[in-house]
């Protein structure tokens, strides 16, 4: 056999295969509209139209009375909305008070020998705090902001001190997929070690990355989890993926929404490492929990003073979304430019 004709035969196919599911399945193009920013003493909040795609949280929230201060947190994204307006989010629930909706905490971290927990508030060790607003930003076609925050070392010699600089820049815009308006939410994590000492991040089932907890009317009977490798919730923990959608029922079982994660190829680690609770989760009731986890499997040393990016995209949408929908969705994330042939040659690391 010619092994380069059956080269250049195998990419022209997958190049074929590629832009037929991207033609049946790509949205529509971007809807323009009025994006609107909505700044408060309290939230930046996110719309299109008439309706709230999200609410950023700048202030410090806090928590019932009964429970430590120490669970108070800013620099979280709750609600967010599916298009037809239901909320997707959930913070503050009694059996993980440190759960913030959309939020990204690491978890097992060590910093000149001393271990940090960002996650679990209640050890006082470290939490995550807004720090300023670099700007906001909305046109015809899509709305937005930039924020700052800070990764805060409570406990050690030095504390309490800033040990991780982190930007987030949050972009919303709006499409149709198979007739139905959909919200595309970019978050794109910046990460900045401001010591003069390297930061682990530990090896573990939780920390960075995306985490999402999702609503309380998503348990176990009335949601479904899939990801790229066709993984479902029953064996999507611990394995990688560049997708995953999560899609719920609410009193209607009929009526459904859901969000698609979509993990750029840039990121470390990808296809990414995911933390997907399993169906007995939260004492059998089967709460939702999701992560796109870069330390599941290994550590990562963030390097005095350099930067570290992490990008992610939120298909957010009412309906069902297939699986050919899916992939379309996640291959004009990662090649905007349509070159995805590099994209799926390109070689990505073991565990």
């Amino acid at each position: 056999m010619n092994i380069k004709r059956f080269t250049a035969n195998r990419s022209l196919l997958l190049t074929c295969i590629i832009a037929a599911a991207s033609s049946a399945a790509s949205p529509a193009p971007r809807t323009s509209g009025t994006f609107a920013v909505q700044k408060n003493a309290e939230t930046i909040t996110l719309s299109h139209d008439s309706s709230n795609i999200l609410t950023y949280h700048h202030a410090t929230h806090p928590v019932p009375d009964h429970v430590d201060p120490l669970y108070r947190r800013s620099a979280f994204i709750h609600p967010l909305y599916s298009p037809t307006g239901r909320v997707l989010t959930r913070i503050q629930p009694p059996d993980h008070y440190h759960h913030y909706g959309i939020w990204n905490p690491w978890t097992k971290t060590r910093i000149a020998g001393r271990q940090v927990d960002f996650w679990n508030l209640g050890k006082g060790q470290g939490t995550v705090r807004f720090n300023r607003i670099e700007s906001t930003t909305s046109d015809p076609n899509r709305c937005g902001f930039t924020v700052r925050h800070d990764h805060v070392q409570l406990k050690g010699p030095h504390a309490p001190r800033t040990a991780i600089d982190e930007t987030w820049t949050v972009r919303a815009s709006a499409t149709t997929i198979h007739a139905r308006k959909a919200w595309v939410v970019d978050l794109t994590s910046t990460l900045k070690n401001v010591l003069d000492v390297p930061i682990t991040l530990d090896q573990y089932r939780y920390g960075g990355g995306l985490g999402f907890r999702a609503t309380e009317q998503w348990q176990k009977d009335n949601t479904t989890v899939l990801t790229s490798k066709g993984k479902t919730r029953t064996d999507a923990d611990g394995t990688r993926a560049r997708w995953c959608s999560i899609t719920g029922s609410f009193d209607d079982p009929q009526q459904t929404s859901g969000i698609l994660f979509l993990s750029h190829p840039d990121n470390r680690r990808h296809p990414e490492p995911m933390r997907v609770w399993p169906e007995n989760s939260v004492g059998g009731r089967g709460d939702m929990f999701f992560e796109f986890c870069p330390i599941r499997h290994k550590e990562w040393i963030l390097e005095p003073g350099k930067e570290y990016t992490l990008k992610y995209r939120m298909i957010v949408y009412d309906g069902k979304i297939d699986t050919q929908t899916a992939e379309a969705l996640w291959h004009n994330f990662a090649a905007p430019q349509n070159n995805v042939t590099q994209q799926q040659n390109s070689p990505r690391p073991s565990d």
